[in-house]
């Protein structure tokens, strides 16, 4: 797939930024990336919201092979083939996506403990003083 398909392919969601990734590229909106397209196929953000939908399409996980096994990447599903002659509806699919790319994001937020203080970030520190570099003169070398 070429940055020109993709493109073409994502008209009725919206506008997208496409970058190169690994063997292909990742696509986002809005600075979510909620998409994968790659030499196997075009990949989209899953969760456990959308998952459903993309088993009762047969559609698989995301899966890689390294020289010691096979990884499978379950929040990247393959997006079912019928889509890519049905651009309206793989805008759905997309935002669905977005969505659940948008729900890690939040589930990924450090949470602040209990019973933490809070620092306060105004104070600037103090700038490093340089250290003085040792000069011995000629004369000092010779009092030695």
């Amino acid at each position: 797939m070429d940055r020109d398909f993709l493109i073409d392919l994502f008209a009725d969601f919206g506008p997208v930024t496409i970058r190169p990734m690994f063997s292909g590229y990742g696509i986002s909106a809005d600075g979510t990336n909620f998409a994968l397209a790659l030499r196997a196929g075009l990949y989209f953000r899953a969760d456990e919201a959308t998952i459903p939908q993309y088993e009762a399409e047969g559609s698989t996980p995301f899966q890689y092979q390294t020289r010691a096994k096979t990884v499978t990447v379950n929040s990247y599903w393959q997006l079912p083939a019928r889509l890519f002659d049905d651009t309206e509806e793989l805008g759905e699919w997309a935002r669905a996506a977005l969505a659940a790319a948008r729900r890690a994001a939040v589930k990924k937020r450090p949470k602040a403990r209990k019973g933490a203080k809070k620092v306060a970030t105004t104070k600037k520190a103090a700038p490093r003083k340089a250290a003085a570099k040792k000069t011995t003169s000629k004369k000092t070398k010779r009092n030695r």
